[in-house]
């Protein structure tokens, strides 16, 4: 195998201890592709998004993968600042997949965060606190715009 880029332990984002590694296998791209996983839990089909078509495509996959774990990046601040949270948390999620110019493409994201009944300080605190601790906020920050929004 031929590394194209720097090995992971040269990066600022070095793990030390590996909890999961998930693998997926995916052929065709955006227009009519698919994907899967290597315990077959995931199998879904890709289309190119505003086309017809009957498949997903990655920016709904990666704001599933996003809002589910920031809502527990939320949840890990919640019980460290002993923060009861509301059953119906729940996060919004919208990424936008466009062009940075004529010649590269991009995207932006919005994470519209609902913690009913909390009181909107300590949600504001919890929402800033979870976007440090969320592996995808982390992995995004610097390279995409990013809003928070608490609703």
């Amino acid at each position: 195998m031929t590394r194209v880029f720097p090995a992971a332990e040269e990066s600022a984002g070095h793990l030390e201890k590996v909890l999961y590694t998930a693998k997926t296998h995916s052929i065709g791209g955006r227009e009519g592709g698919s994907s899967r996983t290597d315990d077959g839990r995931l199998d879904v089909k890709f289309s190119i998004p505003g086309q017809p078509g009957t498949g997903t495509n990655p920016e709904q996959l990666f704001a599933a993968g996003w809002s589910t774990c920031f809502i527990g990046a939320i949840k890990r601040v919640a019980s460290i600042k002993k923060v009861n949270l509301p059953a119906e948390l729940a996060i919004d999620a919208e990424v936008d997949f466009g062009l940075t110019n004529s010649t590269h493409f991009g995207l932006s994201a919005r994470l519209n965060v609902s913690l009913p009944g909390v009181d909107r300080e300590v949600a504001q605190i919890l929402i800033k606190e979870a976007h440090q601790v969320c592996p995808y906020s982390r992995a995004t920050r610097g390279n995409i715009d990013v809003t928070l929004n608490l609703i």
